[in-house]
């Protein structure tokens, strides 16, 4: 092979590496940084390894609610109609939280099956639902779950 082709084969190969090791840390960073939605009854249904993130949304238990008379940490129970998972929150919770109502909730659960939060969203207005929310209590036979045509925040 003349030394010229050589270096060019060499070339290409250190390229072609080079693009694949690039492409497949980019796919696991992304893997990784994925917050899939999961319901209560898929908590129960599923074998979830403590400490994954994921988020976690249904309706806010009515008479689950207790707050800490020291600090900003807050405890409640989120239902999807079939199942409840307890919910631990320490900060501030949206003003439009409340009890009865959809939320969606980002964190990990922890060993003990409590759903520790780093974040709480609350519905915007009367109307609206989030879609991943409505779908799942739709799926549960929850009668706040709404028909398909609801929830989709067009109005």
């Amino acid at each position: 092979m003349h030394p010229v082709r050589k270096r060019r084969l060499i070339g290409v190969i250190v390229i072609v590496v080079g693009v694949g090791i690039a492409a497949a840390i980019t796919m696991w960073s992304l893997s990784q940084n994925m917050l899939y939605f999961i319901t209560p009854s898929d908590v129960q249904a599923q074998e979830l390894p403590p400490g994954r993130a994921f988020r976690l949304g249904g309706l806010v238990e009515d008479g689950s609610v207790s707050r800490a008379d020291d600090g900003l940490q807050v405890t409640f129970t989120i239902t999807d109609g079939a199942a409840m998972v307890p919910v631990r929150f320490d900060g501030i919770l949206p003003d439009l939280f409340r009890e009865g109502q959809g939320v969606i909730t980002r964190g990990a659960l922890g060993a003990d099956g409590v759903f520790t939060a780093t974040e709480v969203l609350a519905k915007h207005d009367e109307n609206y639902m989030p879609p991943e929310v409505a779908e799942a209590l739709r799926e549960a036979g929850h009668p706040m779950g709404g028909t398909a045509d609801e929830g989709d925040g067009s109005d």
